[in-house]
């Protein structure tokens, strides 16, 4: 392997490398943490750092351009591991994604535990059976030689009841009776609530957080349950990460709060668009106009630049029902997706979507078949394809056309406009054409024109995606 000169990045890596190890302490300010806060690490994770090539200089993509991509670490290869994913890096590629999210690779607790990859028993180890940090290092370098941001889930609200964070209880929170206690409202009987009232809990996660950033060169982070933590903490922690770095962080929050912008997060959750999509193709027949309404509600808090999270599934809804089962068929997935993906936020796909999984025992023990439904996956790429050569896709403004079955709606930017159509119910459905839409379009998937005039008939979730010709 030829060797790229040494940067002051990898010097800056090195130093604080030693510096967690030895437990050195950093100077003390509001945006620098102390080295000796880390947890000490385990074996795998003192292995010493690797010769980045300049990959490790990767410019992360501007928020409106991200196209985010979650793995389920242990179901997404044979070896269930970190290399399973560096081995089909080019296919993860090929899909059209520029960002991955990691699922948590930390040591699960064993006490009282359910086997949840979000009951965290060392902040700053990888997993045993994932790998180690040269590896998560080496994926990252290889993602980056593809320009395929990482990211890692943060777990900032609870750790597991064997944390190495349990040597300091007045970390935790506690009842009247001093007892240290589960987050408050919740069924997660297998962790420990964390007390954000303790300044050195605080300064001890963010020092955690720079160490995956500093040392293993991750792009940032998907922060789990959000909405528990304090604003003030998500402010102190992204200023700190951010600061002195030229790398934008990639910050996405799972919650709904609008102060998360405010804090510095560029993207969060869309739950309130998640449930639209899921009762449109319900048996309750929602009208498809719902999701127009769903989505200006929605971006009313959301600030120029910042963007919402869509997705049509993750590893919670998957968890309880697949999309071909939540769309009624793979078709009705694909149409779903169509229409999501290009609605106006961020797409997420999660692994195994886009070859049609179907069954959750895949997610827990399983191992995805990425043989399965060659079709689906290149409907798949052909969709994100469009979207990521399409400005308009990805940053116009979107304007909705009544129908109660149909999607309708373009995205316009400058002089480029593309037209979304997608039937949302399992029957034969005819749409009138607006008068605004009426044209000549490409059909970017079939690469054939277009003519739109009065009426189009689209079979059962059936989608087009079209951009207008002009002149």
């Amino acid at each position: 392997m030829k060797v790229m000169p040494v940067t002051t990045t990898l010097f800056f890596r090195i130093a604080l490398l030693l510096l967690g190890t030895l437990g050195i302490q950093s100077c003390s300010n509001d945006n620098e943490i102390k080295a000796s806060a880390i947890p000490s690490n385990s074996k795998s994770n003192k292995e010493g750092p690797v010769i980045y090539t300049a990959a490790s200089m990767y410019v992360t993509p501007a928020t409106e351009d991200i196209v985010m991509y979650e793995i389920n670490i242990g179901a997404f290869s044979s070896t269930r591991n970190l290399q399973g994913i560096i081995n089909r890096l080019d296919a993860i590629k090929a899909l059209g994604v520029n960002t991955i999210w990691l699922m948590p690779i930390y040591p699960v607790g064993t006490l009282n535990s359910i086997g949840s990859p979000y009951c965290v028993k060392n902040f700053t180890e990888v997993k045993p059976s994932f790998g180690t940090l040269r590896i998560l290092q080496q994926l990252v370098d290889k993602a980056h030689q593809r320009h395929l941001s990482v990211i890692l889930d943060w777990v900032g609200n609870h750790t597991s009841w064997d944390n190495v964070w349990m040597s300091h209880p007045d970390w935790y929170t506690h009842n009247g009776s001093g007892q240290i206690i589960s987050p408050a409202g919740t069924t997660w009987a297998d962790v420990a609530d964390l007390n954000y009232n303790n300044t050195e809990m605080r300064t001890a996660m963010i020092a955690a957080m720079r160490y995956w950033v500093d040392v293993a060169g991750v792009d940032g982070f998907r922060c789990d349950a959000a909405d528990y933590i304090p604003f003030d903490f998500w402010q102190q922690a992204i200023t700190s990460l951010q600061t002195g770095r030229s790398k934008q962080l990639i910050m996405l929050a799972e919650g709904g709060r609008d102060d998360h912008f405010t804090a510095g997060f560029k993207m969060n959750w869309s739950w309130n668009y998640s449930t639209a999509i899921k009762n449109v193709f319900s048996a309750t027949n929602a009208s498809a106009l719902s999701l127009f309404t769903t989505n200006a509600s929605e971006y009313v808090p959301v600030p120029l630049g910042s963007r919402k999270l869509r997705f049509t599934t993750n590893h919670d809804e998957s968890n309880t029902a697949m999309p071909i089962t939540v769309y009624n068929s793979n078709a009705g997935a694909l149409c779903a997706s169509a229409i999501t993906i290009f609605m106006q936020g961020v797409p997420l796909l999660y692994s195994g979507q886009e070859v049609g999984v179907t069954s959750s025992s895949v997610y827990n023990g399983g191992t995805i078949n990425w043989t399965a439904n060659a079709d689906m996956l290149t409907a798949y790429q052909q969709m994100l394809a469009f979207y990521n050569s399409s400005p308009a896709a990805r940053r116009g403004v979107l304007v909705s056309y009544s129908d109660a079955n149909i999607a309708a709606f373009t995205k316009t930017l400058g002089d480029e406009q593309i037209l979304i159509l997608g039937n949302t119910r399992g029957s034969l459905k005819g749409f009138a054409v607006p008068a605004a839409l009426a044209g000549t379009y490409l059909n970017v998937v079939t690469n054939t024109t277009v003519t739109l005039s009065t009426t189009v008939g689209f079979t059962a979730y059936k989608y087009l995606l079209l951009k207008k010709i002009n002149g």
